[in-house]
């Protein structure tokens, strides 16, 4: 092994001691890295033993080992030749928080949320199989991860398929705070014998020895199936087709190794259940896994934040529905695994009955909300923007069909920053605005959340969404109620049309293009669907020119629905364009740099501004 990078390392040879040693560097210099950097910590010190037992099994740039959720590949990049990019983590321009194939051949498939990898890794082998190609495929899955649907859709499938295929289940009791449902239980009474194991294991080398041994091993299974039935119950995933091995002891290299190679050289589909502990050999993140889940630049020695938390929208969303649920005992609050990132904490401390988290199962979240809003509750449904993607369908067919009173609190929406292209909250109002009957909401400070935020749950009747960003206020903290529209500025020579957070740049671009000479009026749309289009008509005619600044993607915005609306009433303007995040994937990088690639800064916006005015730009 090389004293300065991972590269180099010879697996084959790698002796237990040394992966060991191996191990205990990676772990520190795991630690040093991300407490510069910030990122995911307590889920990749839980993983360091378990990604090593996979280098030493699989050949990753020929094998194709698919991660769940993919936060818990850092070890697996520094083993892969970007140890010195950790430096870079998560920064614009720099190395991925999650598996990124194209960022390197070792990285198998793009993972950005969860429950997905054994339905992508059954069919990476099943592809391998009907191409006659040779290579080994697993799943690493976190029991999190497990609580998702689509999860079950693809062991279902896998375990019927065949397929030589490998599923680890890294269980470590957690996804961000405590697993819950029935797989946390289920895998809480999983225990494999010693003695059945050894029992297996000598069984099959036995066979393999004797001459003809395949048709021996064939006519025995009967047998071996009756040993087994005798020393061990059968568990879920065997009834699903799938051999089980485990637990295993997640932080024992040697034993690890072991069990993973016999996995890899078995036929059909097979499940191997690691135990870990999330934020293994660091004593702040094994006290709260759950803070350091997801982590800004900390000091090593007391694990705290460089930089003290300030107050998001997250916080007060948290806040305002709690003083509601003290008024109002049919409210409730629904999360999906994510009840402190979506500022749920305190509700569910205070009401623990009105509380509902169903892990990470978007779909089923949504459908239950339906439900429950059919007979009589109030459900808010708090959720991340990219993750609320996930249950789209369920919005059409178990909320919206009917017309009911589902709440969606859809944190992070816009851009998010150091995530990265599957976190990026650009796509929901394209989603939402498709869904019919939905209400959207777009608070663009913290007074105006409170007040949208009761008015969707006290008053509105009929499914609404109130979307908000990442992090907290900018320039902009007045507050506009929930009137459809509003006319923040006056001027002459230009109307500029916003909505939600940047409210606060675009109001920053009016003042500069006003030093510049020139009078830009400023129209906020306070709910962008659906659109009240008759005000903003009116207003952008005064002036015959518009640009309309969204941070969102541009398939779905405000702005087309406006240019539609404009066309079909005939309104003749000089010049109209869209300015918005486009139609790409976003990359990682901070707010301020992605808000720098897209134009949508407010120097960039006065400056587009400018070039309407001055040169009369066309429809774009």
């Amino acid at each position: 092994m090389s004293p300065e990078n991972y590269e180099g390392i010879n697996w084959t040879a790698l002796t237990d001691e040394e992966g060991r040693l191996l191990c205990r560097r990676l772990r520190r210099e795991l630690i040093e890295d991300v407490a510069a950097t910030g990122g995911h910590l307590a889920s990749n010190l839980g993983v360091v033993e378990l990604t090593v037992a996979l280098h030493r099994v699989y050949d990753t740039a020929a094998d194709r080992i698919v991660f769940d959720v993919g936060h818990q590949c850092y070890c697996h990049k520094m083993l892969t030749g970007r140890a010195d990019l950790m430096g870079t983590l998560r920064k614009f321009g720099g190395m991925s928080g999650f598996p990124k194939p194209r960022e390197s051949v070792h990285d198998a498939f793009v993972a950005g949320h969860a429950s997905n990898s054994v339905s992508v890794a059954l069919g990476m082998a099943r592809a391998r199989s009907m191409l006659g190609e040779r290579y080994q495929v697993a799943a690493l899955i976190g029991d999190g991860a497990l609580t998702g649907g689509l999860a079950y859709e693809g062991l279902s499938n896998a375990g019927q398929s065949g397929e030589k295929l490998v599923v680890i289940i890294n269980d470590n009791g957690m996804s961000i705070q405590k697993n819950v449902g029935g797989m946390a239980r289920l895998l809480e009474q999983h225990h494999l014998r010693p003695r059945y194991l050894a029992l297996k294991r000598r069984y099959k080398e036995t066979s393999e020895r004797v001459p003809g041994g395949r048709q021996f091993f064939n006519t025995t299974v009967r047998l071996k199936r009756m040993v087994k039935g005798a020393l061990l119950p059968s568990s879920m995933f065997e009834d699903m087709g799938f051999s089980y091995l485990g637990p295993v002891d997640g932080h024992d290299l040697a034993e690890l190794t072991r069990i993973l190679r016999w996995a890899r050289d078995m036929e059909g589909p097979v499940v191997v259940h690691v135990r870990t502990r999330k934020g293994k050999g660091y004593p702040p993140a094994e006290r709260e896994p759950h803070f350091f889940h997801g982590v800004s630049p900390f000091d090593l020695k007391t694990g705290k934040p460089l930089c003290p938390p300030t107050r998001d929208f997250s916080q007060v969303f948290g806040e305002t529905l709690l003083e509601m649920a003290r008024e109002n005992g049919k409210i409730c609050a629904i999360s999906a695994a994510m009840v402190p990132g979506t500022g749920l904490s305190d509700f569910a401390l205070r009401f623990p009955e009105r509380t509902f988290d169903v892990g990470i199962a978007e779909g089923h979240a949504a459908s239950m909300c339906g439900g429950m809003a059919k007979q009589g509750a109030v459900p808010v449904f708090a959720v991340y923007s990219t993750f609320l993607q996930r249950s789209v369908d369920m919005l059409f067919h178990d909320v919206a069909l009917d017309g009911l009173h589902v709440v969606f609190g859809v944190d992070r929406a816009g851009l998010v920053g150091a995530d990265g292209e599957t976190h990026q909250g650009v796509f929901d109002l394209a989603l939402l605005s498709a869904v019919p009957g939905m209400m959207v909401l777009a608070p663009a400070s913290f007074a105006e959340l409170r007040t949208m935020l009761r008015w969707a749950v006290e008053v509105c009747r009929a499914p609404v969404a109130v979307r908000y960003p990442r992090g907290g206020e900018e320039s902009y903290d007045a507050d506009c109620k929930v009137e459809p529209v509003t006319l923040l500025r006056e001027g002459r020579d230009i109307t500029l049309i916003t909505h939600g957070i940047l409210t606060g740049p675009v109001l920053q671009a009016a003042e500069r293009l006003e030093e510049q000479g020139i009078s830009a009026q400023v129209v906020k749309l306070n709910r962008v669907c659906p659109l009240e289009t008759a005000p903003v008509r009116r207003w952008a005619e005064q002036t015959g020119r518009v640009l309309v600044v969204e941070e969102v993607a541009n398939q779905g915005c405000a702005g087309q629905v406006l240019a539609a609306d404009f066309a079909e009433h005939g309104l003749a303007l000089s010049a109209f364009r869209l300015l918005n995040c486009g139609s790409q994937f976003i990359p990682h990088g901070s707010v301020k740099q992605l808000r720098e690639l897209l134009g949508l800064s407010a120097e960039q916006i006065a400056a587009a501004a400018r070039a309407i005015v001055k040169h009369g730009e066309g429809q774009s």
